[in-house]
């Protein structure tokens, strides 16, 4: 018995290709034959991490497993049925078309396209994994009454613990508190909500203050030159777009980071959120979609997108020493949920649970 995790595009340093890589090393040292089938194989991962669908389909016998990887539109969606083998899905979230509109039209309709494709799953897959209670009631919704159980995604904590960037280091340690968002410049994360609580907070809190965006724009240019626009048209100064940067790099943005500042309306995870709990930054967050499962009862959440009320939120958090230490504490506890080994026990669980019972 083999099983093959199969996904459209097996990224470099994103959470589905980080989910995907973390998932393997843990069968194999779970003693299972496993491996990684994708349509496009990011040429940074190492030699022969995953092999390209495009050279053959591997040969599937019905004993094995087929773990596919949900997250985007792909042709792959309407090809899995026409294997005998099992079959299970990680259902990672996808974007809602709507937020890309007027951004990027072939990402809307990639959006669109996984979202047919995810209804046309279900009934075609024996068993599913969502990354969190969100992700499952979406699949609920899309029509799955198979089996799904939660596993949060596999995080290898211990890469957090290389040595970061040293010019960043020194850059960004000075007596200016440090608020930073990590991920994808794109409209679902709505940056432009980060940027009116900062500028309030900055002219009427705190004038030694920065904000930095920590993320790739690739692909939302329209979005991301939309907000440069509105930081210009606010004439606010110290907000910082990174752009791709090295892991050394992130790694340093978080060390020297006083807030993490989460605005986004769509999340089917979020592991950002996750890193800042490791590297003991206090979030607040606006409550929506998976966030709050992700922070299960810690960090600060908000309701409000309202800029002066998550200025003075802000605030609260980073002048109280109590209330952040209590903040962190909480988060502290909440990670301890996350913990790679705890995961990948989790994940063992449920896939022997998994074979155990179709072959009974």
């Amino acid at each position: 018995m083999r099983i093959i995790q199969f996904l459209p595009t097996l990224a470099f340093g994103d959470a589905v290709g980080n989910d995907t890589v973390a998932l393997q090393n843990a069968m194999r040292e779970l003693g299972y034959e496993t491996a990684i089938y994708a349509e496009a194989v990011d040429q940074r991962l190492p030699k022969g991490t995953a092999s390209d669908l495009c050279a053959g389909m591997p040969e599937l016998s019905p004993e094995d497993v087929i773990l596919y990887h949900m997250s985007t539109g792909s042709k792959l969606n309407y090809q899995l049925e026409q294997y005998s083998c099992r079959k299970m899905m990680i259902y990672h979230n996808i974007t809602p078309p709507h937020f890309f509109h007027g951004y990027n039209a072939q990402a809307e309709a990639n959006a669109q396209y996984g979202l047919e494709g995810l209804k046309h799953l279900a009934g075609k897959i024996d068993y599913c994994l969502a990354d969190s209670d969100f992700n499952k009631a979406d699949l609920r919704k899309a029509g799955f009454s198979c089996p799904v159980d939660v596993r949060p995604i596999l995080i290898p904590f211990s890469d957090y613990e290389k040595k970061p960037d040293a010019h960043i280091m020194k850059k960004y340690s000075d007596d200016y508190q440090n608020i930073i968002f990590v991920g994808r410049i794109a409209p679902n994360k709505k940056q432009q909500d980060c940027i009116a609580a900062f500028a309030f907070y900055k002219k009427y809190i705190n004038a030694r203050s920065r904000l930095i965006f920590v993320g790739n724009w690739g692909g939302m240019e329209k979005y991301y030159q939309r907000l440069v626009s509105y930081v210009h048209a606010l004439e606010l100064e110290d907000v910082i777009f990174t752009g791709h940067i090295k892991f050394p790099e992130i790694l340093a943005y978080y060390r020297t980071a006083d807030l993490f500042l989460c605005m986004s309306e769509h999340e089917g995870f979020c592991v950002p959120l996750a890193e800042a709990m490791y590297f003991q930054v206090p979030v607040l967050a606006y409550s929506s979609c998976a966030v709050p499962w992700t922070l299960g009862g810690s960090g600060f959440l908000t309701d409000s997108k309202n800029p002066a009320e998550t200025a003075l939120l802000m605030h609260r958090i980073l002048s109280d020493a109590d209330l952040k230490k209590q903040i962190i504490a909480n988060q502290n506890e909440r990670l301890q949920d996350f913990q790679y080994e705890k995961i990948k026990a989790l994940f063992a669980r449920q896939l022997t649970g998994f074979l155990q019972e179709k072959k009974s």
